[in-house]
């Protein structure tokens, strides 16, 4: 009986043993000890059930805290716990926005929580939009073709040096629509010069012309300078639309007198047909003739004597245009047999 109580005790013990490790490895894990004590001694001001919260929610508390006292540390007042928490939920990268405050103030640009917390959200860099704010940037163009009044064809690359505007990231147009304001400016300021030999001459006129145009309306960045980098004369395109053009209009042409020929064409094989016609009516109307005859005879009004006397005037009509056929293909040739006659004395 003895030996069952022991053996009764010893599971008793064990099980409570196990109990309290598992509870205190349990209480390790939702209440991270070391982190707090770091908090507190940072000025964090972080209770246990907000570390258990976020272990509850799934949110690091390690990186949570670490942002906190580096918040803390520079002195940003309104990185609060429940911001920071509800950035992170929210997808959001809180060690840049925190490294973008701190950044901020120690360039005297004036940056709340709240507004890089957007900025972060909308999908920028705003540690780099920070960045860009303090130090310019220098955006390079693609290169660009325009064409001058003269037709000759110049192909520019420019230099954009910009900065960031942080008040106007949130909803402003980035770097591809500067790049593409500088190069319409460059195609107007190229296509309104006489000819390429003054911009040759002065590159600067077309920097010039686009700063006046205005290309900060609706950016992100203010345009501190425009540089042209590069100018190359391409191809002579008026040359060519002259040259494209006189073809096209000889193509034209050839295609009307190629319409005039067929016109004329068919209108020949018409008369032609009109004349096979003509004499396939002439031929009815002369094969009528012998039945006229032949009625006449049988009413009296012709005789036999007539009847010859038409003959004979049909032979000899024959053998006059038989005549003149031959006097007109064969012209006559002198005989140079006969000798002429000498002078006589």
């Amino acid at each position: 009986m003895a030996i069952i109580l022991l053996n009764t005790a010893t599971v008793i013990i064990t099980i409570t043993a196990v109990v309290t490790v598992a509870t205190l490895f349990a209480i390790l894990y939702l209440i991270p000890v070391d982190l707090w004590v770091s908090a507190i001694f940072s000025g964090v001001r972080i209770n246990l059930g907000q570390l258990i919260g976020m272990r509850l929610r799934r949110v690091p508390p390690a990186l949570i805290v670490n942002e906190l006292i580096k918040a803390k540390k520079a002195k940003l007042d309104d990185v609060t716990f429940n911001a920071i928490e509800t950035h992170y939920l929210a997808k959001g990268n809180i060690a840049t926005v925190v490294d973008a405050l701190i950044a901020a103030r120690n360039a005297d640009i004036r940056l709340d929580f709240t507004q890089a917390a957007a900025i972060d959200l909308a999908g920028r860099d705003v540690l780099q939009a920070v960045r860009d704010s303090v130090n310019t940037k220098v955006i390079d163009s693609p290169e660009i073709e325009a064409m001058a009044r003269d037709g000759i064809q110049l192909i520019v690359t420019a230099r954009i040096t910009v900065r960031a505007h942080i008040d106007k990231l949130i909803g402003g147009a980035g770097e591809e629509t500067v790049v593409a304001r500088v190069g319409q400016g460059i195609v107007s300021a190229i296509g309104s010069a006489d000819t390429h030999k003054v911009v040759l001459e002065n590159p600067r006129l077309i920097s010039e012309q686009i700063l006046v145009d205005g290309l900060t309306a609706g950016t992100a960045y203010d345009v501190l300078s425009i540089d042209i980098a590069d100018i190359d004369v391409g191809k002579s395109i008026g040359a060519i639309l002259r040259a494209e053009e006189a073809a096209a209009d000889l193509k034209y042409a050839q295609a009307k007198a190629e319409e005039r020929r067929a016109e004329a064409v068919a209108e020949e094989q018409y008369f032609k047909a009109r004349v096979q016609e003509m004499k396939a009516k002439l031929i009815e109307a002369e094969s009528q003739v012998p039945l006229a005859i032949s009625d006449a005879f049988r009413m009296g009004n012709l005789g036999v004597m007539d009847y010859y006397k038409l003959k004979n005037m049909e032979a000899d009509t024959q053998m006059r245009q038989s005549i003149s056929e031959v006097d007109e293909t064969e012209p006559a040739t002198p005989n140079l047999s006969e000798s002429p006659e000498p002078p006589r004395r």
